[in-house]
């Protein structure tokens, strides 16, 4: 059974809540996971606190500082940052490091940037390795949110983890943004399905909950289900209301449904 994740920073937002409280008030509403983005500034003692309290696991946030990898000159930015990220996950638990590639460099051939983000995955592979942390590559549309990134091909991507080799450098496959870049997510799937590390939802337009766009979502969680996935699925998304509102409809999409595409 799938098993969802809340993004906190854009969920459970409301009354202005701190992270440590908004892990709170997702277990007060049956979430059992929750993930965030940076770590830098937070109050990570908190953070434990509030997981330890509540019985919430983590399930990721961003290594940082993440540096570019498409250049070269900041790999070793990026691997001390992968390193510092992993004790940080080792104690709170978390079994995944969002990994995301910068901007490209327009300068620069395509191949060389794709090389230098392999040779960067290569030499923090065994970092995480030695942590049991995954570091998960996440493709990002330059249509509407990030306008500049390197990787926003989903396969490109799958490319250049399977350069990687390591089983500890796996795919985020963020359905928002690759419907956003014109793919379609029964098609891709297939192609992906023994490198992803972990799933995104929201919807399109508006990057709002799953339901109030175009995206198919019983289809898709068929479609994820049939490819074997079976780990989180991370609620990334900005509801429209309260959050707690959204969250009966997106159970009923997850654990029903279609049995096949």
């Amino acid at each position: 059974m799938l098993e969802l994740s809340a993004c906190i920073e854009m969920l459970f937002t409301e009354k202005a809540r701190a992270l440590p409280d908004r892990i709170r008030a997702a277990a007060d509403v049956g979430i059992r996971v929750v993930e965030f983005w940076g770590r830098e500034g937070r109050d990570l003692t908190a953070i434990a606190r509030s997981l330890g309290d509540s019985g919430v696991s983590l399930a990721a946030f961003s290594s940082e500082p993440g540096g570019r990898l498409v250049d070269p000159a900041t790999r070793e930015r990026f691997v001390t940052g992968v390193r510092d990220s992993c004790a940080v996950a080792s104690a709170l638990g978390s079994p995944n490091l969002i990994v995301l590639t910068g901007d490209e460099l327009p300068e620069v051939p395509r191949e060389r940037q794709a090389d230098a983000v392999v040779a960067a995955l290569r030499e923090a592979a065994p970092i995480a390795e030695s942590a049991g942390v995954t570091l998960v590559l996440e493709a990002l549309n330059t249509r509407v949110d990030h306008a500049g990134y390197f990787l926003s091909s989903t396969l490109e991507a799958l490319a250049i983890v399977q350069r990687v080799g390591s089983p500890r450098v796996r795919l985020l496959y963020d359905v928002y943004h690759s419907v956003v870049m014109d793919e379609s997510p029964e098609e891709i799937l297939p192609l992906i399905a023994g490198h992803i590390g972990h799933v995104h939802v929201a919807d399109t337009p508006g990057r709002h909950q799953p339901g109030t766009g175009v995206i198919d979502w019983p289809r898709f969680f068929a479609a994820l289900k049939d490819v074997g996935y079976k780990g989180r699925v991370g609620l990334e998304y900005k509801p429209v209301g309260e959050t707690a509102e959204s969250l009966p409809q997106i159970r009923s999409m997850v654990y029903s449904g279609p049995s096949a595409v």
